[in-house]
Formats: structure tokens, C-alpha cells, sequence
């Protein structure tokens, strides 16, 4: 935009600096100031995000962090599913959300990867085929947000993610401290969370046997069946055949719903119903939320139609599922100073914490004396034992009582414990 300010009193100049300092800040559906956009990543394939800004009473927005939130999936919106059902300020009733996060920091909620919720590929576009290309997507992301969110660059900053976002997160904090130190961008990166994360899917997925069997789940019959899967996945994760090993993670789901009459995988304990038909992400109340209320509040009605979840993301990301990533969080607590984060919902099986800590025991960093020596604390909110802690070496661990894999929805306080530890908002 070009501007001739010829003629133009100063009082007048002011009223204009002004306007343009609030352009970014609109209202969108909820309460508080709000701004969202695209940024193209990559020639024909463009990220859709959604900026919060804080509602906590405070002078500036600046004085609060600001958080990304990384959806699992992959192909998960987090628009959709971490915004409305999570941690925004309103549920897909309309109705407040007491637990919501935006009243303590400033929340990002990002569309990744390019495909995945309101973020389209064109048709001369491409979507991401690898880990590492969504991690340079998202940093050619913060390039473009940065420059026109400037006041950001000297705020905090911390990525939180579930699920699968436990390989994208760091991957993408790894690569934008590497863009910020080559001087490509001004950040102010403090920290990377994964929650209950598909980090190690290996160790993962050995754990499912025994985690069920010692929770009276299934029996011996049923421990050697899901077993064996296991160590067939192992055989062919080895061996280097990812897809054929996405084959059989589909059958190891098939042979746990048969041996526990359909265990709930993302709570063992949630009550569910035979005609329960339960998917991630993919809620029809929520796809027909956004349809409607959001797509018409943000004025994209013009724009490709929001998904909860697009195959084809998840089918070019097919060889790249059941990698693991752990290596990436070695090169965070080796390379940086950044602090990492794990927390996990004890009730979960789709990310079963003894797998989580299984990788966590075996993983190896400068500093992990330090995590090791560590004395692991309960915490307590109002009085009530709500989980436990393990800090050491830049590298924190949560055990969350009471939650499966939506730490966030099965117990909020114990979530709201975990962003200020990590954070330290207020």
C-alpha cells in the first residue's frame, strides 16, 4: 500500500497511524479482538490461520505469550476441533467456555498441513509428502505472520500440540530455530508441549498389549493376539515398509475391538455405546458449526469449503505415519535452549502413556541426568491429586489422572496446570 502524506495534518496523521495499527484486529465469532488470513507457503498451496488475541485484563495483548496450537490427524483442523471443542473461548453451542485458554494467552490456531481445515491446495499446488516439508511450511508461515503481527516477535512464544502433532511440533520449533538463527525472522521461542503424542509409534504401539492386559481390558487370549499384531508392525517399522506397516496398525485396531468388545481407544474408561461411531476431528455437529456459524463470521463463504478431515492429507503423509521422531526432540534439548514438554492422559490407548514413557526412558540428551535425578511431584488443584510432574534438564513430563487422549476436555484444570508451568502467564 502506498500513501502520500502530503498536506496531511498531524493530528490527522496520528488518527491514521492509528487505524492502521488496528487493522489486524477484528472481530470474528467470540469474544475479544481476533484476525485471520492465508499465507501462501509454497506456490499454490495455502495456510489458513486464526489469531485470539488474549481477553486476560491487561494494559497490551504483548503483555501475555502467545501460543500455537497444532492439531493431530494428520489433517486434523485445528480451526475446527482445537478452537471449538479444546480450548477457544466459545463451544460449537455458543455457549463460554469456562476452561478456555484465550483468557490467560494469546492462541494461534493454525490449519496444518496445507489441505487440513480452511488451508487449501490449488490445483497446480502440492501437498506435503514428509515431516520436514510441514515444518518449513509452518516456518514460511511465521515469516509472513510475523511481518504483520510485528509486535509478536519480542513475545513469548510456545507451540502446543496432540497426537500427531507430537512429530509435527517438533520438527517445526527445530526448523524455526534454525531460520531464526540464519536471521530470518524475529521470534521469541520459549518452549515446545506435545500431548499425548504420536512421537515414538513404535513404543506405542508395543505398549498396547500390556497396558490393556494389566488393566483387566483383556485377558491372556487377548494379550497374545494384539501381541503378535505388534510384533509383525515391529518387523515391517525395521524393515522400512511404512505402508505395509499402515496396513497393519488398521488390523491391530481391528484385532483390539474384537478382544475388548470396542474399548473406547481414545478413553478405556469413557462409557460408550454399540452405535457410537466416534472419529477425531470429525464430529457432524462441529463440520456443520463450521459450515455455517464460522465460515459466515470469518467471510469465507467464497473460499474452498472447510474440512474436518482430508484423506488426502493423510494418504501422501502414508509413508511418513509411523516414523519416529524422537531424534528431533534429542536435537531440541542438545541444539537449543528450548524446553520441551510431554503430558499425557493416563486413560488414553491410542497414545498409551507406558509407550510415551518407554521412549522418554530410552531417549538420550546432554542434560538427562538432570530428568532422571529429578523427584517426580504429585500436583494438586484445589486440593485434589490431579496428576504428576517430572522437570529436569530443559525437559518436562505430566501424568494426567482422569484423561484419555483430549487432555484439554477430560480435565481442564489439570490442562490449565500444564500451560501455566510451562508458559508462566500472569
Amino acid at each position: 500500500m502506498e500513501i502520500n502524506f502530503h498536506g496531511i495534518g498531524l493530528s490527522c496523521f496520528l488518527l491514521l497511524l492509528q487505524f492502521l495499527n488496528r487493522m489486524e484486529a477484528r472481530r470474528g465469532l467470540g469474544p475479544g479482538e481476533q484476525d485471520w488470513g492465508y499465507v501462501e507457503v509454497r506456490k499454490g498451496s495455502q495456510m489458513f490461520y486464526w489469531l485470539h488475541y488474549t481477553t486476560a485484563n491487561v494494559s497490551a495483548f504483548a503483555e501475555r505469550p502467545l501460543v500455537i496450537w497444532l492439531q493431530g490427524g494428520p489433517g486434523i483442523a485445528s480451526t475446527g476441533t482445537g478452537c471449538f471443542e479444546q480450548l477457544g473461548a466459545i463451544d460449537i453451542d455458543g455457549k463460554s467456555r469456562e476452561s478456555n485458554w484465550v483468557q490467560h494467552v494469546n492462541v494461534l490456531f493454525i490449519d496444518s498441513p496445507v489441505g487440513t481445515g480452511y488451508s487449501y491446495v490449488e490445483p497446480h499446488g502440492r501437498y506435503v509428502e514428509n515431516n520436514t516439508q510441514i515444518a518449513l511450511d509452518l516456518v514460511t508461515f511465521m515469516k509472513s505472520f510475523l511481518i504483520r503481527h510485528k509486535k509478536f516477535e519480542s513475545v513469548p512464544l510456545h507451540i502446543f500440540s496432540e497426537s500427531y502433532g507430537g512429530k509435527m511440533a517438533p520438527e517445526f520449533a527445530l526448523e524455526l530455530h534454525y531460520a531464526k538463527e540464519r536471521h530470518e525472522l524475529r521470534c521469541n521461542l520459549r518452549s515446545v508441549v506435545v500431548g499425548n503424542p504420536w512421537t515414538s509409534p513404535l513404543d506405542t504401539t508395543l505398549a498396547y498389549a500390556p497396558y490393556l492386559l494389566q488393566l483387566g481390558i483383556v485377558d491372556q487370549d487377548g494379550y497374545a493376539s494384539i501381541a503378535a499384531v505388534a510384533a509383525e508392525l515391529a518387523a515391517s517399522i525395521y524393515a522400512g515398509k511404512w505402508l505395509h506397516a499402515m496396513e497393519q496398525s488398521s488390523k491391530m485396531q481391528e484385532v483390539i475391538a474384537t478382544y475388548t468388545g470396542g474399548v473406547f481407544l481414545y478413553n478405556t474408561q469413557r462409557p460408550v455405546r454399540l452405535d457410537d461411531d466416534y472419529r477425531y476431528g470429525e464430529d457432524p455437529q462441529l463440520r456443520d458449526f463450521m459450515l455455517s456459524n464460522v465460515t459466515e463470521a470469518l467471510g469465507l463463504t467464497h473460499m474452498p469449503v472447510w474440512m474436518a478431515q482430508n484423506a488426502t492429507v493423510f494418504i501422501k503423509l502414508g509413508r511418513e505415519i509411523l516414523k519416529p521422531a524422537v531424534h528431533i526432540i534429542t536435537k531440541l534439548l542438545d541444539e537449543t535452549q528450548l524446553r520441551v514438554g510431554v503430558y499425557s492422559g493416563i486413560l488414553d490407548l491410542l497414545c498409551a502413556t507406558p509407550g510415551t514413557v518407554n521412549w522418554i526412558n530410552r531417549m538420550q540428551w546432554r542434560n538427562k541426568h538432570k530428568y532422571m535425578t529429578a523427584p517426580r511431584l504429585p500436583f494438586r488443584i484445589n486440593d485434589v491429586l490431579e496428576g504428576y510432574q517430572k522437570e529436569g534438564g530443559r525437559f518436562s513430563m505430566f501424568w494426567v489422572y482422569r484423561a484419555g487422549h483430549l487432555v484439554q476436555q477430560d480435565n481442564p484444570a489439570a490442562m490449565a496446570h500444564i500451560l501455566r508451568t510451562i508458559t508462566n502467564f500472569g
